[in-house]
């Protein structure tokens, strides 16, 4: 049986934290966080879903969350925002903050 999530709405509203990075193809500060959300992926492991969500192709989701730039990171636990920030985030600080808002969560 398939319990994979089928929308987006149903992937933030899970029990597993989820960080959302919208991003643009054509934006440079975006590709400079695909090696971060890699990083960060290895560090937290199954602690949390890092989803893509590209704004050209999903205008409906970032006008949604009132996504005005790119890259912007939500993190999401249980459908709500637990934290946003727009611009390039270093590695060490995204673990941090995502570990500090699983905790305070929980």
């Amino acid at each position: 049986m398939n319990t994979q999530p089928k929308t987006f709405q149903e992937l933030i509203d899970g029990e597993i934290p989820v960080l959302v990075d919208f991003f643009a193809t054509w934006c440079g500060p975006c590709k400079m966080m695909q090696p971060i959300l890699e990083d960060t992926s290895r560090q937290l492991g199954e602690k949390v879903k890092i989803v893509k969500v590209d704004v050209d192709r999903n205008q409906l989701a970032a006008s949604k969350f009132q996504v005005r730039g790119v890259p912007t990171l939500i993190l999401f636990h249980k459908g709500k925002i637990l934290w946003r920030q727009s611009g390039v985030v270093p590695a060490h600080q995204l673990v941090q903050v995502i570990e500090s808002q699983i905790l305070t969560s929980a």
